[in-house]
């Protein structure tokens, strides 16, 4: 693939969609974007210990194996497919992307790929390992103080550069295909066939978009499963109180804690008539659920992965309180190696006023007892 041509701020670039040299170079840059997943095994389904004579199963799909270590591979992906080819996507003009970091990375790996430019515009307040990772695939960070201003904040540099902003918030939920070909919920249910409970009651999962909630629990429908799906959303995000009220305008003023999900907005990817129940976690009950999660299995994983955790483990203990058995499955979203200065520092838990105290003993206690605490 040649050198992409680089544009100037302000510069328009025309593309002539006829120009053979154009379709050659849509057609190398889709082909370089469906090898990256040809070469990609699927991530694993890791199994958390819980007492044998319960007869539960709690699963783990672990997304932090992915080529840029998170589960935002696969939706990067999806997204730089989808825009190659509505033509959206040219050579020689950058793509911009407003996210809290872990989509960026892999957007920064596949604009890297195909030989684009990639300017990431992110929030202040983002882990320095994430901004490190950026930079390490060959994007660039632009930084904004107040997480709500990141949409216009794209929009406003893809006109100054003559980019495409991905909007990963928009096209999330529409850029995967939710029917199949292998997509994240096609997986799981593959792995589970040998298991003894293949159809999990439940499948955990967080929102950052609501693209990954919207691709499993449409499969779940289109594959008439009675599995339930339950998003688990942190502080500071107005998912919960927007799937509780319908109210789609619903707005909260900060920021969240948890990088990866939460959103001061309801997103145009979260589609809540899909949702069968949704769950709101205190960010330090996440913290202590990935702690947790270290003790039990040996990994480390981020804050969302704790947020999912965290609901998985109540609804396990709902299960135990009612005598079901079954499967539930939730994220593991992506490696604790990005956030060991927040989730791993105590030091960080006690400038952000967070005592995970009693949520460790919650989780200590049911798997000890079997009982929730109340």
């Amino acid at each position: 693939m040649s050198t992409p041509q680089q544009i100037r701020p302000g510069e328009t670039l025309d593309v002539d969609r006829t120009d053979p040299a154009y379709r050659e170079w849509l057609k190398e840059a889709v082909r370089r974007v469906q090898a990256d997943a040809n070469r990609s095994a699927d991530t694993h389904l890791l199994r958390f210990p819980l007492p044998e004579h319960w007869n539960i199963d709690l699963y783990l799909k672990d997304e932090s194996t992915h080529p840029t270590g998170s589960l935002k591979h696969r939706l990067a992906r999806s997204l730089f497919l989808y825009g190659l080819c509505n033509g959206w996507i040219r050579p020689g003009r950058p793509v911009i992307e407003a996210s809290s970091g872990s989509t960026a990375v892999s957007e920064a790996y596949f604009a890297k790929l195909i030989g684009v430019p990639f300017i990431a515009v992110v929030p202040r307040t983002t882990s320095r390992e994430k901004c490190r990772l950026i930079e390490f695939h060959g994007g660039q960070c632009h930084f904004v103080d107040d997480p709500r201003t990141m949409y216009e904040a794209s929009a406003a540099l893809a006109a100054e550069t003559g980019g495409h902003y991905m909007d990963q918030f928009t096209y999330a939920e529409r850029a995967t295909d939710w029917r199949g070909n292998n997509n994240i919920a096609e997986s799981v249910f593959r792995q589970l066939r040998l298991e003894r409970y293949p159809e999990p009651a439940w499948i955990v999962a967080t929102a950052g978009t609501g693209g990954t909630s919207a691709t499993i629990a449409r499969y779940v429908h289109y594959m008439q499963h009675d599995t339930r799906i339950c998003v688990a959303d942190p502080e500071n995000s107005c998912f919960f109180e927007g799937w509780t009220t319908g109210d789609p305008d619903v707005t909260c003023d900060c920021g969240s804690r948890i990088e990866g999900i939460g959103r001061p907005r309801m997103e145009p990817s979260f589609v809540p008539g899909a949702v069968d129940r949704m769950m709101k976690v205190p960010d330090a009950a996440s913290v202590a659920a990935v702690r947790a999660l270290e003790s039990a299995i040996g990994r480390k994983a981020g804050g969302s992965t704790g947020t999912g955790l965290w609901s998985a483990l109540k609804i396990v203990a709902e299960m135990v309180a009612e005598g079901r058995h079954g499967s539930v499955v939730t994220l593991l979203c992506d490696h604790g190696d990005r956030y060991l200065d927040k989730y791993y520092s105590d030091a960080w838990l006690a400038e952000q006023g967070l005592d995970i105290a009693p949520y460790t003993h919650a989780i200590t206690s049911l798997l000890k007892t079997g009982v929730w605490p109340d």
